[in-house]
């Protein structure tokens, strides 16, 4: 660092998901953000997607809000079309030099009405849709782009190749936006850290040839059928062969198509196919009833939080078939164009079957661009030309100042990459810590429209949601429905109602129909209330005045096979929300200051890092910790796969904490009991000097998780049995002696009825120990038995290196578990080996079981206490595992670590970071918002009772004693209304959900 003043502005280079999650916890953290897209709108790879798993949500849905909170942040200026070609100066003092190429389309003026694209007479492939789609040579990257504009492919315009050429598009434009004449810009921008996040790019589908890919017609990549899927794709959501579009009745994926396979050079799992793959198959037959699904496979790699559930879901319930086998052949009928797969089978046996089609599931590699951008930045890329990162400083890049985040680091899923993105925030805020608040602006809102003497004029908007809604529920049906409702004064369907454009056209038909109260029909108000609501408030409305009808969850999804009583309940439910809207009144909320002290609960490395990273951007800490010293699970890791030292790693953080005077460390501590509220928490620790009472605003759990332990295949009964943790650490100590042969079994206690999740570290484990004994005996004989090998990543490359070094893998399946039996001084293992189809036998002088994770003691306690949800499995349970996963549901709440989930070392690390800006994004506001739904009693009628102060969960009321009236403190209610259902005077009543306007409900869905 320098002495230099710092500048408290972040440029984030890349749209996709990891940048605009980069971008606004950097702007809600109090810095000014430059959001560079190369292309003419952000989305990313995610605005391709056509749902997301396992929940099967909408994937356009689920990123709208983000799109339009980025796109509407005060604080975050958009600069799509350009690149960064040059970065000089100093650490916290950059100037950053960026060339954005013309639009020759005005953004101010367009108002993406589309006349321009009718009227051009060019049409070329659409790369957004794999180039199964076409688009014309002036066109907006998808339906709802952020921003909401038009832009002319430069290499394709008539008239830019040719001044007196076409012009048509000059014509057809009502708002005079477009200009061909416009010059490239360059931009010099002053910042104080720069983050990349440029994502990655499909790998090519003719990377194997044999294939047939370009070749057959019904052959496509798994990014070709993901926009096949989408309601916005070519074929709108209608799954057809591209060759005769014939709805397909029989379709194969094959894996690993480009990845790990070094002969292509990409010797590295790609991560995300195994479970792309799967929700594929589910979803084409959700699109095709009665569909046949097939993958072809190596390792199903379902590592991730939940998803081996997802996995036993697309096999047990929706009979998606997989097959283990290596590719032979890929042929086409030339009659049928149907594609015929010969393969082999793991006894060596060969088998040939027909499909109508075929996707290849194609991995992912670096942008192209990745290279330009090292060298304008300075930084250094990895072998495979990924941005080089350190394993315990995740998104650090070989620059200070310069961070990185998402599959510009490697490939990883959507989870992982938004965890990233805040991690390179995290860091990012950070370093800037001295200048945060200083560049920021203020959002400033109209002023409030009275509406108390109006008449209701409300205004329906409906949302077909592609697949989601519209496949089942006949949305223009029910939208001149709408029309005929009394007090509804306007009603429009949306395509996507929460994307950007329709989200403007709501706030202008308000102005334009002075609507005072607003209905949107579409999916869940969980996640996508505060969106709708905050429009209103833009557009001078109280935002309260606005009521969501969920005709996802509530009609098509859950009678997705009865469209006609799907539609009538749709009808139902605006009918039931236009009457409860018109006797909505505004509702006022009261502001509360805010403690900025932080409670971080687990000394482990995640708690650890945490604390100092939210001590480093200049908040106190407070760190409890139940045992008597620092260091968690990391203290049990002697080494890792690449050969660093955990140890090391944890006395550079236990000394960091130590010293920190911002970190308040308890040791020895637990938390014994919790009161106030978002923003104003009290906390009882009990502590060995007694109890102690600590105020912060903040709560981050990182509990971590314990080793599992098992009874299965002789543990604890002989001493030739041990775990691969003991293993580890004989290892690292005196060896392993005179053992010959070892013997490995994986999934011992996972992956079954009792535990049915992967534990993501045990694959690791093994390959990482086998590779050491390896080093240290490299006569020895090692044996993995496994099920699937998950090395996932780069990890890939180790699995490959430990066959090399003659680590011999024997698969296994749950109905054929290995047997084990005494021996002496040794065990002898018995398995079946698929390959030769013979029953192996082993004599093993040491067998090592994998038996994994499982959540810490004192989780669920724990959870009881701060009323946060746990999963099945017993791990926390995040508010959204695709675009929030490491908040809680409730506000102010965050996890990280393995108390989230079952992750490696440096994984823990990012997520530990991505906690803290979450944190930060809380501990930075002004002041804090209560909630508008809370109670409110009528003083008149209540009796004095007290049910709703014992109904109270959260502490929020309680008896005046002079009046003997109940009273709430809204800063204290969550608006969950149980004090409501609790009081038989009906004195109690919540706003926006009133007993009257619950009861027009009521009647209105009686007729």
């Amino acid at each position: 660092m320098t002495d230099k003043k710092q500048i408290g502005a972040v440029l984030v280079v890349g749209g996709g998901i990891s940048g605009m999650q980069s971008a606004l916890d950097l702007a809600e953290s109090g810095y000014r953000v430059y959001l560079v897209e190369k292309k003419p709108a952000i989305g990313g790879t995610m605005a391709r997607l056509d749902k997301t798993f396992p929940t099967n949500d909408c994937a356009m849905c689920t990123m709208s809000p983000k799109l339009v909170d980025v796109g509407r942040h005060l604080n975050i200026e958009i600069i799509t079309g350009a690149e960064l070609v040059d970065l000089a100066g100093e650490p916290g003092n950059f100037k950053a030099k960026v060339l954005q190429q013309a639009r020759y389309v005005s953004l101010e003026k367009c108002i993406g009405c589309g006349a321009c694209a009718e009227a051009c007479p060019v049409k070329v492939d659409d790369d957004f849709d794999g180039g199964l789609g076409k688009r014309k040579a002036i066109y907006k990257l998808y339906a709802q782009a952020t921003p909401n504009a038009y832009a002319i492919d430069k290499g394709k315009c008539l008239k830019l190749k040719n001044p007196k050429a076409c012009g048509k598009c000059l014509k057809a434009c009502p708002a005079d936006a477009i200009d061909h004449s416009m010059p490239d810009k360059t931009l010099e921008l002053e910042v104080g850290a720069v983050i990349l996040s440029p994502g990655f790019e499909p790998m090519d589908g003719n990377l194997r040839e044999e294939f047939g890919w370009g070749r057959y017609q019904n052959v496509v990549t798994s990014l070709q059928f993901e926009r096949l899927l989408s309601a916005s794709g070519p074929t709108m959501g209608h799954l057809v062969r591209p060759s005769d579009h014939v709805e397909p009745k029989k379709i194969a994926f094959i894996q690993c198509a480009g990845s790990r396979d070094s002969a292509k050079g990409n010797p590295y799992c790609s991560a995300v196919c195994c479970m792309y793959a799967t929700k594929h198959a589910i979803i084409a037959q959700e699109h095709e009833p009665g569909l046949e699904t097939k993958i072809f496979y190596m390792d199903i790699r379902a590592y991730g939080k939940d998803f081996e559930k997802y996995y036993d879901r697309a096999r047990i319930q929706n009979g998606v078939k997989y097959e283990k086998a290596m590719i032979s052949s890929v042929k086409e009928d030339p009659s049928t164009k149907n594609v015929i797969v010969r393969y082999r089978k793991p006894d060596g046996s060969f088998a040939e079957e027909t499909f109508d089609m075929l996707v290849l599931s194609v991995g992912l590699k670096p942008s192209s661009g990745n290279a330009a951008l090292a060298k304008a930045c300075g930084i250094e890329l990895d072998e495979y030309g990924f941005c080089k990162t350190s394993e315990f400083v995740p998104g650090q890049t070989t620059r200070e100042g310069v961070f990185a985040g998402g599959a510009f680091c490697a490939p990883k899923d959507i989870p992982e990459t938004v965890v990233d993105a805040s991690a390179a925030a995290a860091n990012a805020a950070k370093f800037l810590s001295a200048a945060r608040g200083t560049l920021s602006k203020v959002k400033t809102y109209p002023e409030e429209r009275d509406i108390t003497q109006e008449d209701p004029r409300v205004g329906v908007f409906v949302c077909n949601c592609g697949i989601n809604i519209g496949s089942v529920v006949r949305v223009p049906e029910v939208a001149e429905y709408a029309k005929t409702l009394p007090g509804v004064v306007h009603t429009e369907e949306f395509l996507f109602s929460c994307s950007q454009d329709s989200i403007e056209k709501i706030k202008e038909r308000i102005n334009e129909h002075q609507l005072n109260r607003v209905v949107v029909a579409s999916c869940t108000p969980r996640t996508h209330a505060p969106l709708f609501m905050s429009s209103l408030k833009e557009a001078g409305l109280n935002p309260y005045l606005f009521e969501q009808a969920n005709i996802r969850e509530h009609a098509s999804w859950v009678h997705r096979d009865y469209p006609d009583a799907a539609t009538e309940k749709a009808k139902d439910l605006v009918r039931m929300a236009v009457a409860k809207a018109k006797l909505l009144k505004p509702v006022y909320t009261s502001f509360m200051d805010i403690n900025r002290q932080a409670m971080v609960i687990g000394g482990g490395v995640a708690g650890m890092a945490n604390a100092l990273n939210l001590a480093g951007q200049g908040f106190k800490v407070v760190l409890v910790e139940r045992e008597d010293k620092l260091g968690g699970n990391a203290l049990e890791v002697k080494y890792t796969m690449q050969g660093n030292d955990p140890a090391q790693l944890v006395n550079q953080l236990i000394q960091e904490v130590t010293n920190h005077p911002n970190i308040d460390l308890n040791l020895n501590s637990t938390v014994k009991e919790v009161s106030g509220y978002l923003g104003n928490y009290k906390t009882t620790l009990a502590t060995p000097q007694g109890d102690k009472k600590v105020e912060h605003g903040v709560v981050i759990i990182a509990t971590g998780a314990e080793l599992a332990t098992t009874n299965e295949y002789l543990y604890g009964q002989h001493k030739a049995v041990l775990t691969q943790r003991e293993l580890e650490h004989r290892l690292a100590g005196n060896g392993i002696g005179s053992a010959k042969n070892i013997v490995m079994i994986q999934c011992v206690g996972s992956r079954n009825e009792e535990r049915p999740y992967c534990s993501r570290i045990c694959c690791y484990n093994a390959i990482k120990n086998a590779l050491k004994i390896k080093e240290l005996n490299p006569e020895a004989n090692v044996f993995v038995i496994y099920r699937d090998i998950r090395t996932y990543g780069f990890y890939e490359t180790y699995y490959a290196e430990a066959r090399k070094k003659g680590v011999i893998f024997v698969r296994y399946t749950l109905d054929e578990k290995p047997q084990v039996e005494a021996n002496g001084d040794k065990v002898k293992v018995r398995v079946k080996d698929p390959i030769l189809n013979k029953m192996l036998e082993l004599d093993t002088d040491l067998l090592v079981l994998s038996t994994g994770i499982i959540p810490a003691k004192g989780t669920d306690a724990l959870s009881q206490i701060f009323k946060v949800t746990l999963n099945a499995d017993g791990y926390f349970l995040e508010a959204h595992m695709k675009l929030r996963p490491v908040d809680f549901a409730a506000d102010g709440l965050y996890l990280c670590g393995l108390a989230h989930s079952p992750k490696l070392i440096g994984e823990s690390i990012a997520q530990a970071n991505a906690a803290a800006v979450r944190a930060v994004t809380m501990l930075a506001k002004d002041k804090l918002e209560s909630l508008g739904n809370v109670a409110q009693v009528n003083p008149k009628w209540c009796k004095g009772c007290g049910l709703c102060i014992e109904a109270c969960a959260y502490g929020a009321r309680y008896m005046n004693e002079l009046t003997n009236v109940a009273e709430v403190l809204d800063v204290l209610c969550q608006g969950c209304g149980a004090c409501v259902a609790s009081c038989p005077s009906g004195a109690c009543q919540q706003k926006g959900f009133e007993k009257g306007q619950l009861i027009a409900m009521l009647d209105a869905c009686n007729g």
